[in-house]
């Protein structure tokens, strides 16, 4: 399977022969396949998955989805072959193991607006030298004539946060299939509660 749906429940760490090892627990799953494309009928081969509970649907959700559940979450994974999936089919965390590699896309925590020293890093200005308001400016942003404006794509300060985020190359340390959860080795996008999706490492 190319991934699953799960909810980051937060940070914790492991003993692995006299080495602590920082994860992060996910509640992967379990997942339904609530549509299945074919490149014959829709030029391209997905498979749609539904994860968490929703106690509201529109008229429209509800003849999407037919009988195989009420989903808060759809999300379609490209795959290569889809002879394998079928409307109705469950997706648990059995379709990981230890040692595998996998990739984690979430959304990133928003930190609002935030300046160029928070968001980028910058240095600041002068501490001295009767500089008593640079300390946390980011100094100048065009040239003078020539170009003769600012280049787009500038990094200033502005919206912090609140993006999709992929963090690649991560170890599946340990899986339970009882309570289908997923530890992985290190750290993930996003708060605690927050959606993410687990793929196979492209």
């Amino acid at each position: 399977m190319a991934g699953l749906l799960g909810k980051k429940i937060g940070m914790t760490q492991l003993y692995r022969e006299n080495l602590e090892i920082a994860v992060t627990a996910i509640e992967a799953g379990p997942c339904c396949v609530t549509q299945v494309k074919t490149v014959e009928k829709d030029k391209y081969n997905a498979v749609q998955l539904g994860f968490g509970e929703s106690k509201k649907l529109t008229k429209a959700e509800k003849g999407h989805l037919k009988e195989n559940g009420a989903y808060r979450y759809l999300r379609e994974l490209r795959t290569d072959d889809v002879k394998d999936y079928q409307v109705g089919q469950k997706i648990d965390v059995t379709i990981f193991k230890p040692g595998d590699i996998v990739q984690v896309e979430g959304i990133s925590k928003g930190k609002g607006f935030a300046g160029g020293v928070k968001r980028y890093h910058f240095r600041g200005g002068p501490k001295t030298h009767g500089q008593s308001d640079r300390h946390r400016a980011p100094g100048s942003v065009g040239s003078t004539t020539t170009p003769g404006r600012v280049f787009k794509g500038l990094r200033m300060a502005g919206h912090m946060g609140d993006r999709k985020v992929t963090v690649r190359n991560l170890e599946v340390v340990e899986v339970d299939q009882a309570k289908n959860i997923v530890l992985l080795k290190g750290a993930i996008p996003g708060g605690k509660n927050g959606l993410v999706l687990i793929e196979s490492a492209s």
